[in-house]
């Protein structure tokens, strides 16, 4: 690998591989990239399978929105460029526990194909699980448990999500999900087939 400038080497040639990490954990490294709108029931979906992965005895992390705007990307608004930034520098993050051999579970809006895609090209195809969280949008408006849909409806906020700026659906997810139709519990089991599935 080429270092960057003149004062950067790294040195991944002489860390330990992902498969030493992934033999240690008797686990497969793993992005579950959860895309939806704000209140669809990303993190709460997201809190449920690290739940579950952790009593089958699995390490999972959960790569949260507003926790991460409240850290690393703290300093990161909503502009188009920001959006992009954020989404990268989670990307360069999530590439970090996955091969590490963690199952990570990023809750993001992530609302346009080009932001996935991005996402997806740092962490690598194979490892990027989609998961459309694809309830609708007068339903997550009725929850709104933090008022921020009836702010943006009133122009308070500006560039919000399915109501001032768009939100692009996944043309092929890995899965789909409407928690308006769906139990959690059977979403959970919806996305515990895929972890399985990469495990066999």
């Amino acid at each position: 690998m080429k270092p960057t400038d003149g004062n950067i080497y790294p040195i991944f040639d002489r860390m330990l591989s992902r498969s030493d990490k992934e033999q240690l954990l008797g686990q497969r490294g793993l992005m579950l990239w959860f895309t939806g709108l704000s209140g669809s029931g990303k993190s709460t979906v997201a809190i449920a399978v690290e739940r579950e992965l952790q009593r089958r005895g699995l390490l999972c992390r959960i790569l949260d929105g507003d926790n991460i705007r409240t850290g690393i990307n703290s300093n990161l608004g909503f502009s188009a460029d920001d959006r992009k930034e954020n989404i990268r520098r989670i990307a360069e993050v999530a590439k970090l526990f996955v091969d590490t051999g963690i199952i990570t579970i990023a809750a993001f809006i992530s609302p346009t194909e080009e932001l996935r895609q991005l996402a997806r090209g740092i962490i690598g195809a194979a490892d990027f699980k989609e998961i459309y969280i694809s309830t609708p949008l007068a339903v997550c408006e009725e929850r709104d448990v933090k008022g921020l849909y009836a702010r943006a409806r009133r122009g308070e906020i500006q560039n919000f999500t399915g109501i001032s700026a768009p939100f692009e659906a996944p043309a092929s997810p890995a899965l789909s999900l409407d928690t308006s139709k769906m139990s959690l519990e059977d979403c959970v089991e919806k996305i515990l087939e895929i972890v399985e599935n990469e495990d066999n």
